[in-house]
């Protein structure tokens, strides 16, 4: 620091009133701190920090309306005030009732005035509000963290681009639009121009072809500067090494434009043929597969379904399910399908599903769906296979009897549907299961069993037929 030379010549004759003015404009807010580190008065020079309500530390000392990790050096600021030094700048925050701490840069200068003794000890406190800077350097922080996560996106998806540029199968040329030399090449295209140009990069394109292949790849190219996009063409390699598809698209960048070519080999006739047949083949699997295999819409209205569902819900004919929702023979409640649905929507598959379905003669079977979705266009599509174990389950009759679902797949439903359906479902099945461990204990005793359920006789019929468990042959008898 360097101070006046001359300040009683040039100052002497200041008034109190008149350095007070000087102080406050100095510095963004002033403080007046006796001896014992009490703040005896203030000044602000600037109204955002006087709108905030510091007016109240008057009377206050001064290092208790600093945060805690700033009060050493409040101490260490009245140490230094009376140094003949050059009065040292600290930083420290200030508690805010808004939230986020004040913080402030602060220097104090020991006042002596000789002339009256009250008054010695007394430090005049210059502060500075760093808001601003601070929040110039939360931005510049900002900015490095997003340039640092930009960087290395850039740098993923130039790996994730290479990867695929140098693995694919397919022969992909990278050429300037204006110069049509080739700017980059896979290994599948310098492999299949091989013989035709040694160094394929920094060639002018199109090389390697017939002279009629040549021409069309100059057309082509002349199509895709001009509107973007040009039909795919079936060209011939030079010296009858076969021939290839090429297709192309345009993409902009800084400096220009570029031209993606993609070559892949003609594929005979023959293949075209062989591919229909692997279709068709597949599709003929599938109709004929053991397990009923079922395409739904997104909200579960039958498209398609093999003869083995049809054969599982007992109806004459593909037809009669087409349109109709799969829930019409899904499990003992409409919660089911829908569990289903939103999982699949959610997840995008379902695996082993437990849970029985219901034949138009009301035959219950015991199955588990494995399910997924597709996406054709712009329509969804759930594929269904339902496998019947009921067979599987017949050889532990206590394994047949025990909850289809567990408390956690119980409390996934939760969010998806009602709880009334979740209480409703799970009241259906315990009320099942009471009913036919009393008709296992009395040997199907029906009168001995609604006894010791606590129903009447035409109760616990209402009951059995409800869930499927009445024999009609046997109640017909009755």
């Amino acid at each position: 620091m360097t101070p006046f030379s001359r300040p009683t010549r040039t100052l002497g004759d200041l008034s109190a009133t008149a350095a007070a003015k000087l102080i406050a404009t100095a510095a963004d807010v002033a403080l007046i701190v006796d001896a014992e580190g009490v703040i005896c008065d203030m000044a602000f020079g600037s109204d955002s920090l006087k709108d905030l309500g510091y007016e109240r530390w008057v009377g206050q000392p001064w290092i208790q309306t600093v945060t805690k990790e700033s009060r050493p050096k409040i101490e260490a600021l009245l140490r230094e005030a009376d140094s003949v030094s050059a009065p040292r700048w600290r930083q420290v925050n200030h508690p805010s009732e808004a939230g986020a701490d004040l913080p402030l840069a602060y220097c104090a200068v020991k006042v002596d005035d000789v002339s009256r003794a009250d008054s010695l000890g007394h430090s005049v406190v210059f502060g500075r509000d760093l808001r601003a800077m601070a929040s110039m350097q939360q931005s510049l922080v900002d900015a490095q963290q997003a340039s640092l996560h930009e960087h290395w996106r850039l740098r993923d998806a130039q790996s994730r681009y290479r990867h695929l540029f140098q693995g694919s199968s397919e022969a992909v040329l990278i050429i300037d639009s204006v110069t049509q030399k080739v700017q980059e090449a896979n290994p599948a295209a310098i492999q299949m121009f091989a013989d035709a140009a040694r160094k394929l990069v920094g060639v002018s394109f199109p090389v390697g072809l017939d002279e009629p292949g040549s021409e069309a790849v100059q057309t082509m190219l002349a199509s895709l500067r001009a509107s973007g996009k040009a039909d795919v063409l079936r060209v011939s390699l030079a010296g009858g090494n076969g021939e290839v598809h090429i297709s192309g698209s345009m993409f902009r960048q800084e400096v220009g434009s570029l031209l993606v070519l993609r070559l892949s080999p003609a594929t005979p006739d023959g293949a075209s043929i062989s591919k229909s047949g692997e279709q068709s083949m597949l599709s003929k699997l599938i109709q004929c597969s053991p397990d009923c295999v079922v395409v739904t819409d997104i909200d579960g209205s039958i498209v398609s379904a093999n003869d083995s569902f049809i054969d599982l819900v007992q109806v004459p004919n593909e037809k009669q399910v087409r349109g109709e929702s799969l829930g019409r023979w899904l499990g003992r409640t409409g919660v089911e399908m829908n569990v289903l649905i939103s999982t699949l929507r959610q997840r995008g598959s379902v695996r082993l599903f437990p849970t029985t379905m219901r034949s138009d003669q009301g035959t219950l079977s015991d199955v588990e769906i494995s399910a997924t979705m597709v996406t054709e266009g712009e329509q969804s599509f759930l594929g269904f296979t339902i496998r019947d174990v009921s067979q599987r389950l017949a050889n532990d009759a206590r394994a047949a009897k025990e909850l289809p679902r567990s408390v956690g797949q119980l409390s996934e439903l939760v969010g998806r549907v009602p709880m009334k359906d979740i209480v409703g479902e799970t009241t259906d099945l315990i009320e099942q299961l009471c009913i036919e461990a009393a008709l296992e204990l009395t040997r199907d005793n029906r009168a001995a069993a609604a006894e010791m359920l606590g129903l009447s006789r035409q109760s616990l019929y209402v009951k059995l037929r409800r869930y499927g468990l009445s024999d009609p042959v046997a109640e017909s008898e009755k």
